[in-house]
């Protein structure tokens, strides 16, 4: 069963984060090479637009803007794509730095700028393999500890995971997290063909029909091998449980692999 949202992501052409349009002191923090702010937003700008064509898909983890946000937000306007934002704690809609009523007032200026925000950690299928996205990594920070600790996904669990929120001048990838920030990609969005290299070069990560064909596989030969003799109803509903959550994450796997196949396999 899935845990976060469920976000489609072989749509993806380019991911990026933390981009900061307008934020007067993130070339001082970052060490970017940029004098003025408005020096900044306009490299920005061009690098995105150089890169991103106007009918490619953008995941963009976090950070977009700072400063007065009405004149920031719609800086963002002029990037190219289809653009979803999943927010960072700097943006006006994280519910890790926002609250509900605020989200609700600044949505409007982010989605007139052509954002759909997403939730704060998404999951989903990219080219057969289970991955998540955040603005946060598993663990790391641009400070001396971790902030934001219960808006993170819970624990890494061996699912390659892409964030921003550290600023690091390079990628990684740490372990099973991948840092997409811009400060580590030339100030541009990078194609998602990088990240799919990555996840097929980890050594113990599977294709996620694999993963869901070997659990449901375990789970019918723990129930084979059980005692039932002077088992009860309870056993019976519990075992049948777990066989349904195992064959639901076989056929979801099957489903995301195999999407013209019929909605139900027997």
């Amino acid at each position: 069963m899935s845990e976060y949202p469920w976000f489609e992501f072989d749509q993806v052409d380019f991911v990026t984060a933390d981009t900061h349009f307008s934020h007067a002191r993130i070339s001082g923090l970052a060490e970017r090479p940029f004098t003025r702010v408005d020096e900044m937003n306009t490299e920005l700008i061009r690098r995105w637009n150089e890169t991103v064509g106007p009918s490619d898909v953008v995941l963009h983890l976090g950070d977009v803007a700072l400063g007065p946000i009405e004149e920031s937000i719609a800086l963002s306007a002029q990037l190219h794509g289809r653009r979803y934002l999943v927010p960072g704690n700097h943006d006006r809609v994280s519910p890790a730095t926002q609250s509900k009523k605020a989200i609700e007032r600044f949505a409007p200026l982010y989605e007139a700028a052509g954002w759909t925000i997403l939730p704060e950690v998404i999951e989903g299928i990219r080219r057969g393999y289970r991955i998540l996205a955040s603005h946060y990594p598993y663990k790391g920070d641009s400070q001396e500890s971790d902030r934001h600790t219960t808006h993170r996904p819970r624990w890494d669990d061996g699912i390659p995971l892409l964030h921003g929120h550290t600023h690091a001048r390079d990628h990684g990838p740490n372990g099973h997290q991948f840092h997409v920030g811009v400060d580590a990609h030339g100030y541009a969005p990078i194609p998602f063909t990088v990240i799919d290299a990555w996840i097929r070069g980890l050594p113990d990560v599977e294709p996620w029909l694999d993963v869901a064909i070997r659990e449901a596989r375990q789970t019918i030969a723990e129930l084979d091998g059980s005692e039932t003799s002077n088992s009860d109803a309870l056993f019976y509903m519990m075992g049948y449980n777990e066989l349904r959550i195992a064959m639901e994450e076989l056929l979801g796997a099957l489903d995301s692999t195999y999407p013209d196949s019929p909605p139900n396999i027997t």
